[in-house]
């Protein structure tokens, strides 16, 4: 705990010496910009040989950079969240996106290509998930039920303007989970409740965990072509106390296709691994699993 609170003081000294800056600073040293967007997808069948289930869904996303540049100092926050659901037949509403995740990075340029870093990333979700292959009752996450929080010192080796790497070789991890129930379940790679021989709580489970590793994350951010980009995020962790020869994966990528003003097309991809996370599959087997997410959306979007 004693390491955990010292990067994290790191992380807000950085941040003090920013906001502490002399008073001429103005808005001019902060460059904001954005996006949101809300993307619609629909099937309707009438009469249909083949057969077919009318489908009909919605996905709200809002993405914002707000980034601060002083002589050698860069502070860069990046805010990015979604929330959608849709309708499968006459099926209950099915939700199909959920994010929230926050990285703020406090840099302090060192050489033209490396910089020293204080690396932080928070991560959760809006509402409930659930499993629906079991049921929709029973909810397997829900609102900071996971939240991941992760921080520390590091070096950024910035390879062009498109591509950065950064190396942590002491990032600590926090996983908090405020759900009792889930917690007691050892969800999220947490210890599970201590039971009895008929299966009754004794004690119950920690709501967190502590964890001290290294982190990679690079970042792209590229110009396929006028209308075209490519934002790829890949973070890669290792717990020095857990299981150091297991990597946590979390690869995000994402082509934002601008139409014209007002209409885009998003495809992302989200490739998640954790040693920790245990899924059953469609025999029944519980273990670790690759998991992958994939979204096509067409909507309307506004810039600023």
């Amino acid at each position: 705990m004693k390491r955990i609170s010292l990067v994290i003081l790191l992380f807000l000294f950085g941040l003090i010496q920013v906001l502490a800056g002399s008073r001429a600073d103005t808005a001019a040293l902060w460059k904001v910009k954005g996006k949101t967007s809300l993307n619609f997808n629909e099937n309707y069948f009438s009469n249909w040989a083949a057969g077919g289930e009318n489908a009909y869904g919605t996905i709200g996303k809002f993405v914002i950079d707000a980034n601060y540049k002083k002589n050698r100092v860069i502070w860069t926050n990046h805010l990015n969240m979604a929330l959608g659901y849709s309708i499968l037949g006459s099926s209950k509403l099915l939700k199909t996106a959920d994010q929230i995740e926050w990285y703020s990075t406090y840099k302090n340029q060192l050489h033209k290509k490396w910089l020293f870093t204080v690396l932080g990333s928070l991560k959760t979700q809006f509402a409930n998930g659930y499993d629906y292959k079991v049921d929709s009752i029973t909810a397997v996450s829900s609102f900071i039920s996971p939240l991941t929080l992760d921080i520390g010192p590091g070096l950024q080796f910035t390879a062009s303007k498109y591509l950065s790497a950064n190396f942590s070789l002491a990032s600590a991890r926090l996983i908090y989970v405020n759900s009792q129930r889930l917690a007691d379940a050892g969800s999220f790679g947490l210890s599970p409740a201590a039971k009895d021989t008929s299966g009754e709580i004794i004690s119950h489970a920690k709501k967190y965990t502590l964890g001290l590793g290294v982190r990679i994350f690079m970042k792209l951010d590229y110009a396929l072509a006028k209308n075209v980009k490519l934002n790829s995020r890949l973070s890669l962790y290792s717990d020095f106390f857990h299981n150091p020869q297991n990597i946590d994966v979390d690869w995000q990528v994402l082509f934002d296709m601008k139409v014209n003003s007002w209409l885009n097309v998003d495809i992302s991809t989200q490739l998640l691994y954790n040693d920790d996370v245990m899924i059953t599959d469609k025999n029944g087997k519980t273990g670790p699993r690759v998991q992958l997410k994939q979204l096509l959306m067409i909507g309307l979007g506004y810039d600023f």
